[in-house]
């Protein structure tokens, strides 16, 4: 008996051992499995110091500098909630470092540059209307729904103890977090000389706790000679892929390049001209954008929220307020450090891959640069109300407008650039400016489906295929420009832009993304050849006050 108890007992012990080593091998297994996951992902970005000289700034420059990236720090949080929720419960479920290195990079589990695929196990997919809506709620639902400011771009929609949706403005859902950005910008504008920036910020202070944002962005647009600024609130509505309704919290901190603004500023004026010469029939052409709009290169030195998350922005357009850009014109911030970031380890590592050696040499900073800056001005460019009476341009094409916003920009950019350099306003060769387009169409559509960027670029890289703009070599994988059809294409997709727009034309502009929004089987063959080169889809930064030197 004895003998069969302590076999009993050294079976178990065994047994038990089995088990354990099992368990620990599978954990480690899984753990491994999660660590070389979260380190294919993070190789999709490279690190990028974001930094600029600031010797020139006083010392209460240097302070307000530092207010500012403080205030625009507390974006990440507000753009936190709106694109996923509760941050804390999503992080402390997630053991890897590296994993958790990518959710921050994403605000979330879904993966920007992959279609906002999980990559997180058990998430689920994410709502097309991010955090901005119940997640139950269905399009039917909302559209009859009685809520006055249901569309408004500065509230939630949530459920009340009934059931029935209701709607919360930001500044009452972000109280706490908005009053102390208030503070910030108000000791900003305290210690501002500029009298323009002064205004400025002190405006701005009073928007975040009313959300009225109107008469900050007229005095943004009235500023002119602000070395310092910053761009922050809630502004783009990328993010709201339901409705495109709902504007997502960002703040960009930024030093002005006085000698390049100065170069640029002339560009803006030609806008009115340029606007009679769009390749459009005449009844889209008729607003006439703003001849006043500041055309200016920048330094940033601070991205936070909706501009820091997944792709980085490299110019901005602003303000979006139809009302303003109709009165003021707009304002073109070209980035002009990430920039050329950008250019040097992502764009000429790409014209190495898929770029024809006989055209390389047409892969230039100064054509990018012209291509990115136009780009922005272009978005002056068209028409802001439909021509029928079904309200704005961006009210009726709802979450498709933002895609055929970019890609209307992209290729009016590329029509104004024909129309100054014929008139020799911008110096170089023509073919600099095609071929690098063509090479950074390849750039932007690895941003993804969910981004409006990458979509616009599957649309025009489609339609460039279609017409002959470009050639593939079948032994070297490599493309060719045809100049003469690429400029006849851009025309002709310009046309079909600027009219789905200002006819309002929802179904159509449906069925063109649903054409050609997508990734054809070779052109993703050629995407996963710059992947297997190790070429990074996009960067991001280190950033912030001890990288700057403050």
């Amino acid at each position: 008996m004895k003998y069969y108890i302590l076999a009993l007992a050294l079976f178990c012990g065994v047994a038990c051992t089995t088990e354990t080593s099992d368990t620990t091998t599978e954990e480690t297994t899984a753990e491994t499995t999660a660590t070389n996951k979260a380190d294919q992902l993070l190789s999709k970005y490279i690190p990028v110091k974001l930094t600029a000289d600031i010797s020139h700034l006083t010392d209460k420059q240097k302070e307000m500098v530092r207010l500012l990236i403080d205030a625009a720090d507390r974006m990440n949080e507000l753009f936190w909630y709106e694109a996923h929720g509760d941050k804390a419960t999503l992080l402390a479920g997630i053991k890897d470092e590296n994993l958790k290195k990518y959710v921050h990079i994403n605000y979330g589990p879904w993966d920007r540059l992959d279609g906002n695929a999980a990559f997180i196990d058990g998430v689920g997919e994410k709502p097309a209307g991010a955090n901005y809506y119940p997640t139950d709620m269905t399009k039917e639902e909302f559209e009859k729904s009685e809520l006055a400011d249901k569309a408004d771009l500065y509230t939630f929609i949530r459920r009340n103890e009934a059931g029935e949706l209701v709607s919360v403005p930001f500044h009452e859902q972000f109280k706490e977090q908005v009053e102390k950005v208030s503070e910030l910008l108000r000791q900003a504008s305290d210690l501002a000389e500029d009298a323009g920036l002064k205004k400025y910020l002190s405006l701005r202070a009073d928007a975040m706790l009313n959300d009225k944002y109107q008469p900050s962005d007229m005095a943004w647009m009235d500023m002119k000679t602000n070395p310092i600024d910053v761009v922050i609130g809630p502004i783009e509505t990328y993010e709201d892929q339901l409705f495109g309704y709902k504007a997502a919290h960002e703040g960009y901190v930024l030093l002005k390049d006085m000698s390049w603004s100065a170069r640029l500023e002339k560009y803006a004026a030609f806008l009115p001209s340029l606007q009679e010469g769009i390749p459009a029939p005449d009844a889209y052409k008729q607003e006439k954008p703003g001849s006043d709009a500041d055309l200016n290169a920048y330094d940033v030195v601070y991205y936070a929220g909706d501009c820091n998350a997944g792709s980085k922005t490299i110019a901005i357009n602003l303000p979006n307020d139809e009302e303003v850009q109709l009165e003021k014109g707009a304002r073109r911030l070209q980035l002009k450090n990430t920039m050329r970031a950008k250019f040097d380890k992502i764009l000429m590592p790409i014209s190495k891959v898929l770029i024809d050696p006989s055209q390389r040499e047409h892969i230039t900073f100064d054509a990018f640069f012209g291509n990115t800056m136009f780009h922005e001005v272009a978005h002056g460019l068209g028409i802001k109300n439909t021509i029928n009476d079904k309200g704005t341009v961006r009210e009726s094409l709802k979450e498709y407008a933002s895609a055929l916003e970019e890609g209307k920009a992209d290729i009016l950019g590329l029509y104004m650039v024909q129309q100054l350099h014929a008139k020799g306003e911008i110096d170089g060769d023509m073919k600099d400016y095609y071929t690098t387009f063509m090479a950074g169409i390849f750039r932007s559509v690895r941003f993804g489906a969910s981004s409006a960027h990458g979509k616009a670029n599957m649309i025009r890289f489609n339609f460039f295929e279609e017409q002959g703009a470009f050639s593939r070599d079948e032994e070297t994988g490599m493309y060719t420009v045809d100049y003469e059809k690429l400029e006849a294409a851009t025309n002709a997709l310009s046309g079909i832009i600027l009219t789905l727009q200002g006819d309002g034309d929802y179904a159509g502009v449906a069925k063109l993304v649903r054409e050609k929004g997508k990734i054809g089987t070779q052109l993703q063959s050629d995407l996963d050849r710059l992947q297997e080169e190790g070429i990074p889809v996009d960067i991001i930064f280190e950033q912030g006050v001890e990288v700057l030197g403050l």
